[in-house]
């Protein structure tokens, strides 16, 4: 089952600080509690994340983000592979006061317990990815925006 996402969240912030705080990798365990493991330093192009997400559904994803275009402020590319593979575009644009961001992905299961849940349930999956977009985006903008 391939799930495919189209969203855009709004932010009461300036460009920069979103991006500013996007980059911050070394805080994202910290906003987001879901995120059960993350090793990944540096937010450029080549740069190789190692994730394991715990929805709240019984079981965990683990894949590997490969930053594969990155133009500061503007865009983020990535292929994501691991017991979820495809590809996301994350892009940031000013709007109004504040600025909006674009998140666009087409992934698929491809091993472990999500792979059987998606053959046997798609709705289940298709909860869970949501769940971590929505509850993702509004954790980020408690956490990282806050103040």
């Amino acid at each position: 089952m391939d799930v495919v996402s189209d969203r855009r969240f709004r932010f009461d912030a300036d460009r920069d600080r979103v991006w500013s705080a996007i980059a911050s990798t070394d805080l994202y365990r910290h906003w987001w509690p879901w995120l059960t493991e993350f090793d990944g330093s540096t937010f450029t192009a080549r740069a190789r994340w190692r994730c394991a997400v715990q929805p709240r559904l019984p079981y965990t994803l683990r894949f590997e983000v490969t930053l594969v275009e990155v133009v500061e402020r503007v865009l983020v590319r990535a292929d994501i592979a691991g017991d979820i593979a495809g590809q996301a575009q994350l892009t940031v644009a000013d709007r109004g006061a504040g600025c909006e961001v674009w998140l666009v992905s087409e992934l698929s299961a491809r091993r472990g317990a999500l792979k059987l849940v998606s053959a046997l349930v798609p709705p289940i999956a298709r909860r869970g990815h949501d769940w971590v977009l929505d509850s993702g985006a509004e954790q980020f903008r408690k956490s990282a925006l806050a103040g």
